[in-house]
């Protein structure tokens, strides 16, 4: 075997520069993270060939002295931290002292910088192990740091980067990461030469528009909750708002990004009864405690966190986010409809005449005032107006148009009524004047006669009627006039299936979900203007009615201007 010997420090720089460079989007995270600790304002980020080639970041911040030039491209030299004590109450976003030797270890580097006391700069370039002389250089206060030829003495680590187009991309979603962190602070981003992105400095809902659009944040929920030393604010996504991937999930720990199974479990938890199907949801949140409550020396890259009181983070996370994905119709943000370009809805119906005499005559016609205007101020939803094919609800409101569907609308309702009863203990029932009878296999009136209490909580009074049948004598008030024979034997094969403990407490959403779909109402069933006004009207106090039970959404909305644009109007 042969003999331990230490290893030589550049060998040892380039092993810890594997986990912290892993290519050069880790690069540019580590400098700008020493930026915004050196209190920029304004940060300038210039790339060349995906950054492989160069990566250069420039900052108005406080400078480093030039004595202390040598000494930053050390290993484990900081000036962050000096004790345990800070360690765990760190709150500067670097702090191990190893990502500037680590980067120097495998790059040509060039530190250049000036405080602002100093009258002149300095500079010192670094090529691997060879650290040479600081020199003057004339420069405004603030640090440039250019790494160029990245892994140009280690082939093997640069064979494992990608194309300039892949390497661009990790570049620009750091980018973008740090950037809605601070949005107070300017950023600019150059590849290549061409600008790629400018941010002003700008408030943290201007940020997220400028960088996730501004149809994200129109649709948005605003969050803000405090308790017991914990904040959460930021914008959580609406349901129409989820994608088919979670790229769009951003989340913030005392403005450090990270990526915590714990808070994105708690995020989904709060999304589960509104996404459909796989979709992903898409938020920005940031999260503040005091430092000590959280661990942020678990991996040299940081972006993994560990916290001291897990189940409390998670909670308040889980019931924060809940509170704010939780209005109704009246107060979620609107769901607008998407239409088809109206020329080609003419060419579809065949309408190739030009629409000027029918634009004429309309200009000389005066609208009319809209009906029940002061009610539908206070109604967003509007009134109904009819009703199509049996499935819609057509309705008028403020804005223009609105769409329901019915079935839809009314799963969610009747849902949350059950969740309200079944939070307060039980669900209230009503006796049936004639038991509804069910054909029933030995198992299943073995697990009737099991879990009676459970089924009674759930507003179910289920009895043997003979050797393969069982009668429903009493159902929850909202499905009594529902097909309650098909409801109980769906909650009989929830129990059998998942046990009543667990569909009472981790199943419980489904298994309400299920007894809500029996008593919604139907398709091709002809409702009143009044039921269709009194729909509208729950929905809009009703949590969550922006969409189903499923995730699906429940309403529309067609503004006349949307409508104006697909008769062409004002053409």
């Amino acid at each position: 075997m042969p003999a331990i010997r230490l290893l030589p420090d550049l060998l040892v720089s380039q092993i810890a520069a594997g986990e912290v460079v892993e290519r050069p989007a880790s690069v540019l995270k580590e400098l700008l993270e020493n930026s915004l600790d050196a209190g920029a304002s304004e940060i300038g980020v210039a790339l060349d060939e995906g950054g492989v080639r160069r990566l250069q970041v420039e900052d108005n911040g406080g400078g480093i002295a030039e004595g202390d030039l040598p000494i930053a491209l050390a290993r484990h030299a900081t000036s962050k931290i000096r004790s345990l004590e800070d360690l765990e109450a760190v709150a500067t976003m670097g702090f191990r002292g190893e990502a500037l030797a680590s980067i120097a270890s495998v790059s040509r580097l060039s530190l250049a910088s000036r405080t602002r006391a100093a009258k002149r700069g300095a500079a010192l370039q670094a090529e691997g192990p060879q650290l040479g002389d600081v020199q003057p250089a004339a420069r405004a206060p603030g640090t440039t740091v250019s790494v160029c030829d990245l892994y140009f003495n280690t082939p093997a680590r640069r064979k494992f980067l990608r194309t300039e187009a892949t390497e661009f991309g990790h570049c620009d979603e750091v980018f973008r990461r740090i950037a809605l962190a601070r949005p107070q602070t300017a950023f600019t981003l150059k590849h290549n030469g061409r600008v790629s992105r400018h941010l002003p400095s700008q408030s943290a809902r201007e940020r997220i528009a400028a960088l996730l659009g501004e149809e994200f944040v129109h649709a948005g929920l605003a969050v803000e909750a405090q308790s017991a030393g914990l904040r959460l604010s930021g914008i959580a996504g609406s349901p129409h708002a989820a994608r088919g991937r979670a790229d769009a999930q951003f989340f913030f720990v005392n403005g450090r990004y990270v990526r915590d199974r714990l808070l994105a479990h708690a995020a989904r938890e709060a999304y589960t009864e509104l996404l459909h199907g796989e979709r992903q949801p898409a938020y920005v949140l940031f999260l503040e405690l005091d430092p000590r409550g959280v661990d942020v020396n678990v991996h040299p890259a940081k972006t993994e966190v560990r916290f001291r009181d897990a189940r409390s983070v998670h909670q308040f996370v889980f019931h924060a986010l809940q509170r704010a994905l939780s209005p109704g119709a009246a107060a979620a943000p609107i769901a607008y409809a998407a239409l088809a370009a109206p020329a080609a809805v003419q060419r579809a119906l065949g309408l190739a005449q030009p629409p000027a005499a029918y634009q004429a005559f309309m200009a000389a016609a005066a609208p009319a005032a809209p009906a029940h205007e002061r009610d539908e101020a206070s109604h967003p939803l509007g009134y109904a107006l009819a009703q199509l094919h049996g499935i819609y609800i057509l309705a008028q409101n403020r804005e223009g148009l609105v769409l329901v569907d019915m079935h839809a609308a009314h799963e969610r309702i009747v849902m949350e009524k059950l969740k309200k009863n079944l939070d307060a203990g039980a669900v209230q029932r009503q006796r049936l004047l004639v038991p509804a009878v069910l054909k029933a296999q030995a198992l299943d009136v073995a697990t009737a006669e099991d879990n009676r209490e459970a089924l009674e909580r759930l507003g179910l009074e289920l009895s043997v009627a003979g050797p393969n049948e069982l009668a429903v004598r009493a159902a929850p008030v909202p499905l009594a006039g529902g097909d309650v024979a098909a409801l109980a034997r769906d909650v009989l094969a929830e129990i059998r299936a998942y046990g009543a403990s667990q569909a009472l407490s981790a199943r419980q959403n489904e298994l309400l979900a299920t007894m809500a779909c029996h008593a919604a109402v139907r398709a091709n069933r002809a409702l009143t203007q009044v039921e269709m006004n009194a729909l509208l009207r729950e929905m809009e106090e009703t949590e969550r009615s922006g969409t189903c039970n499923h995730g699906r959404p429940t309403w529309y909305q067609l503004t006349l201007a949307d409508l104006d644009k697909l008769f062409m109007r004002g053409r």
